[in-house]
């Protein structure tokens, strides 16, 4: 069984981009339904996308054409799980959304989340090499929140950037080897996204999802999600946190022969290797 992780927002772009005709086919849905130029990165004429928005629809555009890359070499998968942003591309790859549809999903949410950059400077920050209790402590301190739970020693947080920045000093004061900022327009899985829930929940409901062909693993209590039950993870996926370890030990549980991370960069197999070594008597 194959197994296909697809991974949030990459940091950039890829060096080199792909000239084929699926990615060419990505770029004009990516044009038609968000007025976003993949092959350029950049906006069509008239379409309000920013930088963190545009990088958003690129991570789902390039797993999407990653998805038909492999699909094309006959490799199918039998399971698939979502980290983070992710869950756009996973929903068409195991065919609860059609690709034009998951793009504009994601593409309007990104839009809907930009609006609260423009109210208040929100930032990312990274800490590594520190135990969960301590980052937890750091975060409540500076009041802001972990937003993703990717090994037990590799934590991001999201809020005010000044509380960042506070939580980061915090987290190298307690023992972390490497602390990082980045500004983001949004809180991203955290419980401040809630003041756009109802925004959020509108754009939803426009959509309609199939069952999904594929068993799709969601980050949150890694259960397998359902066409009942997508449209509320989608919302809630983005006021909590993304609990990566938890999904990787059950997804190992599975016995998958071989797995695959669609998408720009190899963040998730990183994590992977890390969270092995540590099960690693």
């Amino acid at each position: 069984m194959n197994l296909w992780l697809f991974p949030g927002q990459p940091l950039q772009r890829e060096a080199l981009q792909p000239e084929d005709d699926d990615f060419l086919a990505i770029d004009r849905l990516c044009r038609e339904r968000c007025g976003y130029d993949l092959v350029n990165h950049q906006p069509l004429a008239g379409a309000e996308l920013s930088p963190h928005t545009m990088l958003q629809l690129y991570g789902v555009a390039f797993s999407l054409y990653r998805a038909r890359r492999l699909r094309r070499e006959g490799v199918q998968p039998g399971l698939i799980a979502e980290h983070s942003l992710g869950i756009y591309a996973a929903l068409s790859a195991c065919g609860s959304l059609n690709e034009g549809d998951a793009l504009e999903l994601a593409c309007r949410i990104g839009v809907c989340m930009a609006v609260m950059g423009a109210q208040q400077q929100y930032a990312l920050g990274c800490a590594i090499g520190i135990s969960q209790v301590a980052v937890e402590l750091a975060a409540a301190g500076a009041e802001v929140f972990i937003a993703n739970y990717n090994t037990s020693s590799h934590f991001l947080l999201a809020g005010p950037a000044a509380g960042i920045e506070a939580a980061l000093a915090a987290c190298q004061a307690a023992g972390a080897f490497s602390v990082s900022q980045f500004p983001c327009e949004a809180p991203l899985h955290t419980p401040l996204l809630a003041e756009i829930r109802d925004q959020l929940t509108a754009i939803v409901a426009d959509y309609r999802f199939q069952e999904p062909r594929i068993p799709l693993v969601e980050h949150l209590a890694q259960t397998r999600l359902t066409a009942a039950t997508i449209p509320g993870f989608v919302v809630d996926e983005l006021l909590q946190p993304v609990y990566w370890e938890h999904t990787w030990q059950q997804l190992r549980a599975t016995g998958f022969e071989r797995c695959i991370e669609v998408g720009s960069g190899r963040a998730l197999t990183k994590f992977n290797r890390w969270i092995d070594g540590e099960a690693t008597p």
